[in-house]
């Protein structure tokens, strides 16, 4: 057993790899968060570059500057993005660069390393089930509430994956929608065109940008989501009026989570999940909606901070240690 000493209290984790180091890299649309796992469980030689998103050569070149130090030692990524285990090509919106490329084979190739990519909100999920708040669940429903919002399932500490390399992507799909037949009703019902084509996602509404729209379209003036919350806080009537449709809407879509689920905690994280007032009415809402009605607390606050991703990178094995659903 060895001890991974991050941000805050130490963690006991467990890392079984045939090798003694691993490199951790955490890839968003901003930064490259990276740190060395090493062979004792300790979190080492944290760094942070700017992300390339429109320049691959730039993107693996920063990879490989940091990475250059280890030859050889397997680079676990987490990233914002899905990578499609049929062609290798990792769907990352904010992160146009990789769009045509089987970026572990790239990355394989450019730098020397062996290489495991997982999705960040996966590797959240990993991170939180083994060594975080859900530590001892055997099922978690983990998501992140930052710019826009992520999830990822986990059973038995292991990442559930499904069709296309997706599994946990609760903000897509059309969830506030109009009835059919041309009725407006955008007055009454925030339906908001989603980066993914689809009208209605939760992603629409939940993330931090989502609910600055949310707040101007219930009657609030422009603010960011911070502001918004605080006011919420101290009771602030326009405030109240967006959150009402917020933890409304929210609170729906992750009262289905846990009826299909079954998951017994839901880790938040992200921006939004720093919110302990958020995260708690969020919990109340959802156990109010869910078929078992006697769960102690389900949604729950975080505790990893910005070191899950890594963490859960790290853990990833060579074998993906995923639950393959097809």
């Amino acid at each position: 057993m060895a001890i991974c000493r991050v941000s805050g209290p130490a963690f006991s984790i467990r890392i079984e790899m045939e090798a003694g180091m691993i490199l951790c890299a955490d890839i968003g649309g901003s930064f490259i968060d990276f740190a060395v796992m090493s062979a004792d469980g300790e979190m080492t030689h944290r760094q942070a570059l700017p992300t390339p998103v429109g320049d691959l050569d730039a993107f693996t070149e920063n990879l490989a500057s940091l990475c250059a130090s280890w030859p050889g030692v397997p680079l676990h990524i987490a990233i914002a993005g899905v990578e499609d285990p049929a062609t290798g090509i990792v769907n990352a919106a904010n992160i146009p660069c990789l769009a045509t490329v089987h970026l572990a084979e790239l990355l394989r190739i450019r730098t020397g390393h062996p290489v495991l990519i997982a999705n960040d909100a996966d590797c959240f999920a990993l991170a939180e089930a083994r060594f975080g708040v859900a530590r001892g669940h055997a099922n978690v429903f983990g998501i992140i509430l930052g710019t826009g919002v992520g999830g990822g399932h986990v059973i038995d500490g292991r990442i559930v994956q499904g069709l296309g390399g997706v599994t946990g992507e609760w903000g897509h799909g059309p969830f506030i929608i109009p009835p059919p037949g041309g009725t407006d009703l955008s007055a009454f019902i925030p339906s908001f065109r989603c980066g993914c084509g689809q009208i209605g996602c939760l992603d629409t509404i939940a993330g931090a940008r989502a609910l600055e729209r949310l707040h101007v379209w219930a009657g609030g003036e422009a603010s960011d989501s911070r502001s918004i919350l605080s006011a919420w806080e101290r009771g602030e009537a326009r405030a109240v009026r967006t959150m009402t449709f917020y933890l409304h809407y929210l609170s729906a879509a992750l009262a289905l989570v846990v009826n299909v689920t079954g998951c017994s905690i839901i880790p938040v994280g992200g921006g939004l999940g720093n919110s302990a007032a958020l995260v708690a009415a969020a919990d109340r809402a959802v156990r109010q909606r869910i078929l078992v009605k006697d769960s102690g607390v389900l949604v729950r606050q975080a505790v990893l901070s910005r070191d899950a991703g890594l963490l859960g990178a790290a853990c990833l094995e060579p074998v993906y240690d995923r639950v393959m659903c097809r």
